[in-house]
């Protein structure tokens, strides 16, 4: 099949793009190379996927993805493209409503014109928001959202539905739990901390180390992703996390751990738009898409660090 892949020089992305290609499909990548965090990162990623055709675009330039909807024809759209990060929606807001609302938008339009049937999105545990009820489910309500991050992906859910609804576009979204791995994201924990260790420069701990986060290895949840490409819905969202909160500290004592390193730890407050906990209840996803994650955060942990000391060449 010939699919769209949305992000595809993003961390997510490229590896979804890689498992697609190594599978005999045909990917389309979209990207707008933007710089929200190192772009020699993505230069790298998409080196990585070099038999895709990447368009070098924004989703939320209705135009050019319209233009490329018809030049392709595409069976399959797996939409991952989003401005990243809970709180750096709090300084640039508007960053979040253009790509992650009107570029959502966009696509879903560009699949009603164009009869393109299946549609997977990325959502995120955030869309949670402070819900005190644990493990999270996807019969929870999420009308709270605590950063606007999580509302523009509750949005994107929600626009999801309308376009599944009217006009018969099976889309299902993936609530994703704090991703990790090889090419990771340059401004998330498990990088900024390797980074900053491995420099002899202090890390920031938040909630004085308190927070739990459902880490969930990048190989799992790119499984998940093509499980729910290959097995459309009328109108489904999944949990994609681990089901193993781990707290902070234990994180880091990790990373710790495989570089024979100790942190210098500065305890900080709770930052605004965080939440305490995370925790995937992932029965429904089990269930219907047969997924379930097979890392622990020890191996996880192992193999990127191994890998990041590859990648500056440390090693």
């Amino acid at each position: 099949m010939k699919i769209l892949v949305t992000g595809g020089a993003g961390f997510i992305g490229m590896h979804v793009a890689r498992k697609l290609i190594e599978s005999g499909h045909s990917v389309v990548i979209v990207d707008n190379f933007n710089d929200y965090y190192d772009v020699k990162v993505k230069e790298d990623r998409i080196k990585e996927v070099s038999s895709a055709k990447v368009y070098r675009a924004d989703v939320s330039d209705f135009e050019k993805m319209k233009e490329i909807f018809s030049n392709e024809k595409f069976d399959k759209i797996c939409h991952l493209a989003a401005q990243a990060g809970v709180r750096y929606s709090l300084e640039n807001p508007f960053a979040y409503m253009q790509s992650n609302d009107v570029g959502t938008l966009n696509l879903l339009e560009c699949c009603r014109q164009f009869n393109v049937k299946d549609f997977v999105f990325a959502s995120s545990s955030s869309v949670y928001g402070g819900n005190s009820k644990i493990p999270f489910s996807e019969e929870d309500n999420v009308d709270k959202p605590i950063s606007l991050y999580a509302a523009t992906k509750k949005s994107n859910e929600l626009m999801a539905h309308v376009y599944s609804h009217l006009f018969g576009i099976r889309c299902t979204g993936l609530r994703f739990f704090s991703v990790y791995g090889e090419f990771g994201r340059p401004d998330m924990a498990t990088w900024i901390f390797t980074k900053n260790i491995l420099d002899g420069k202090p890390i920031d701990v938040f909630n004085h180390g308190k927070m739990k986060r459902d880490f969930t290895y990048i190989a799992d949840i790119v499984d998940g992703v093509v499980k729910a490409l290959m097995k459309p819905f009328s109108y489904e969202i999944f949990n994609l996390g681990n089901h193993e909160p781990v707290e902070l500290l234990y994180f880091i004592s990790l990373i710790e751990k495989e570089l024979g390193v100790k942190a210098s730890k500065k305890m900080m407050e709770i930052q605004p738009g965080d939440v305490p906990v995370t925790y995937a209840d992932n029965s429904k996803a089990k269930k219907m898409l047969d997924w379930e994650p097979k890392t622990s955060i020890e191996e996880g942990i192992s193999k990127f660090v191994k890998w990041f000391k590859e990648y500056y060449e440390l090693i």
